[in-house]
Order: structure tokens, then C-alpha cells, then sequence
């Protein structure tokens, strides 16, 4: 693939930049008549413990601050976030049950593996997050230290080196490091693990070699010592990471995807039910709370909220840019 062809689409990277991010309290929307009755559910297609749990946890607790409606937090992990789709789309279509998930969805759909369309057969009600990537390795690991070193082994040892993240071909954590891994002339072995505990264990642990992986998901690991960044997928350094190089800076020549996170409902909820959702998340991403929350998790370092109708332009633009990445690289896709 020539360099002039790289991500000639939008990327969830390319159109969000470092900025603060707004905070205030939020009024309740006012509820459709007789809704809700009983407490709403969020399905997670992840298990617990890992960025899409966490988030949805405390999207729930903003919610019941909020508007006073119990959440019920539900993980149906497996398929790489495919297991639970057919729960959700077999759910009354009642407004009761959302859908948390990822960028996944968009990935899953080009390749085919997802028949739900991501903006039509489930309808978007917000993203809540959109964050950068990094490469994790052990502080104590003696075969490198940082990302040059890492680069070097590997260029010795091709296919070696093993990557642990959340994705199957084609997600945006293999594309990444699919483009890093061409434009420096090495090779790894990429790992999937849908239970984010067994993801983190395996490097820290020693039985894997380097995690793919959202900073604010492994804060913890990060702060104990346990974890240590050695490469940014971003155009320019967060301040956060400010002694970490991006990947532009040791010569990956792209635009690097990014993770986004939001919540679904099905397109055939009654409209003022879904309108209200999409207020109701609106309004809970506002509070103080949720928003020290994503401090925590380094997501106050881009301005990643998007309500229904931005949603979906960012996950409309992302099938587009997978699609055409993936005819790129030589990735079938759905219309193959």
C-alpha cells in the first residue's frame, strides 16, 4: 500500500485533537409518560474489569444521579463482543435494554462478521468516549526498555513477540499495529483475550509479551508500577505522557485509529423513548461526577462526547474508512 493511500477517509483519530473538556451540572430531561416503569439495563459484550465495564458502570451511577432511575450493568462477554448482539436485538424493543460497545461494531460489520448494521439495524444513542492507544510492556522486561529496543528484538526475532489485546483481524488494534509493524519492518504475534483481567495478567505475568491497550483502562497498573508505556498511537504527545514517543516520532507514517465507546438502542424504540436515552446520557455525561471519572481515565485529553446524530456520522465515517483500509491492506470485506 503506498503511503499517499493511507486513511484517505475519516479516521477516529484524524478529526479529534487535544482539548479540555467542558464540566457543569446537568437538569434531568423530562421522561415520556410512563417511562421508565423499572430499572433500564446496560448489556456489556465485554467482560468486567476492562474499559467498556468501567464505563458503563459509571454511566449508570450518572444516570441514577441524575434522573433517579436504577441501572443494571450486565456482561455477556465472548465473540469479541459479538456474543451478545443477539441478546440485545432479541430484547423487547421497549427502550429497557442498551447496548454498550466499541468501534468494534463497525470492524465487525466490514468484515462481515456482524450482519447488524451499526447505524441502522441499532441506532446509536451517544459516544461517551473516544481515546488514543499505546503499547504496554513489563518495567522489569530485560530484552528491551523502550520502544526502539522493542522494535530491534523483534526485528531479530520476527513473529516472536507476542501482543495481547481485545481485537480479531481487522480491528482497530491489529490495523494499528499492522501499519506500525509495515512501515518499520517487523512482525509480532497478536492475542486476543475478551476477559480484560486474563489480557492484563498475561503481560504482567510474563506469559505475553506486550499489551495493546487504552491508557485509562490500566491506569491502575500504570500507577503500581506494573505496566509501562513505550509508544503512543496519536499525532502529538498527551501531556500526560509527554516522555512517551508517538508513533509518527518513530516512524509509523499514518493516521492512527483510536477507540470510541458509546451506547445503542434498537431503531424500532419508540421515538420519544429513544430521544429521551440519548438526553438522559447527555445529561449524565455532564455530571460532575462521570466527568472526574473520565479524568481518571485520561479522557479529558480530546473532546469525545457525540450525541445520536454525531454518533453516528463518526461510526458512518468509520465503516468507510475500515472499508477502504481493509481493501488497502488486503482485508476481505462484506461486499467481497
Amino acid at each position: 500500500m503506498s503511503r499517499a493511500m493511507r486513511f484517505t477517509g475519516f479516521v477516529a483519530g484524524a478529526a479529534i485533537a487535544l482539548c479540555p473538556l467542558a464540566s457543569g451540572a446537568q437538569e434531568a430531561p423530562e421522561p415520556p409518560e410512563g417511562f421508565p416503569e423499572r430499572p433500564l439495563e446496560i448489556l456489556v459484550p465485554y467482560g468486567t474489569g476492562g474499559g467498556s465495564d468501567q464505563l458503563s458502570r459509571a454511566m449508570a451511577n450518572a444516570i441514577e444521579e441524575v434522573s433517579g432511575t436504577s441501572v443494571q450493568v450486565t456482561n455477556a462477554p465472548g465473540g469479541g463482543g459479538l456474543a451478545a448482539i443477539p441478546d440485545f436485538m432479541a430484547a423487547p424493543k421497549d427502550g429497557y435494554t442498551m447496548l454498550e460497545s466499541i468501534d468494534a461494531v463497525a470492524t465487525n460489520y466490514v468484515s462481515g462478521r456482524m450482519e447488524q448494521h451499526p447505524t441502522e439495524d441499532i441506532e446509536p444513542l451517544a459516544i461517551a468516549q473516544i481515546t488514543f492507544n499505546q503499547l504496554y510492556i513489563r518495567p522489569d522486561e530485560d530484552r528491551f526498555t523502550n520502544f526502539e529496543e522493542f522494535v530491534e528484538y523483534a526485528q531479530e526475532n520476527p513473529g516472536v513477540l507476542t501482543v495481547a489485546n481485545v481485537g480479531n483481524q481487522g480491528s482497530m488494534e491489529r490495523i494499528n499495529m499492522h501499519l506500525l509493524e509495515q512501515d518499520l519492518d517487523f512482525e509480532t504475534k497478536q492475542i486476543a483475550f475478551d476477559e480484560p483481567s486474563e489480557r492484563y495478567a498475561s503481560v504482567i505475568g510474563g506469559h505475553i509479551d506486550v499489551l495493546f491497550e487504552q491508557p485509562g483502562d490500566v491506569r491502575q497498573f500504570l500507577e503500581a508500577g506494573q505496566l509501562k508505556p513505550i509508544v503512543t498511537f496519536f499525532e502529538s504527545r498527551p501531556d500526560a505522557f509527554s516522555e512517551v514517543p508517538t508513533h509518527r516520532q518513530v516512524g509509523g507514517d499514518f493516521t492512527a485509529l483510536n477507540r470510541f465507546r458509546g451506547f445503542w438502542t434498537h431503531p424500532d424504540v419508540p421515538e420519544e423513548r429513544k430521544r429521551y436515552l440519548e438526553a438522559l446520557i447527555g445529561a449524565a455525561w455532564e455530571t460532575d461526577s462521570f466527568q472526574e471519572f473520565n479524568r481518571t481515565k485520561y479522557m479529558h485529553l480530546v473532546n469525545s462526547y457525540r450525541d445520536t446524530e454525531g454518533a453516528t456520522e463518526l461510526i458512518n465515517n468509520a465503516i468507510e474508512t475500515y472499508t477502504n483500509v481493509y481493501e488497502q491492506i488486503g482485508i476481505e470485506t462484506r461486499g467481497d
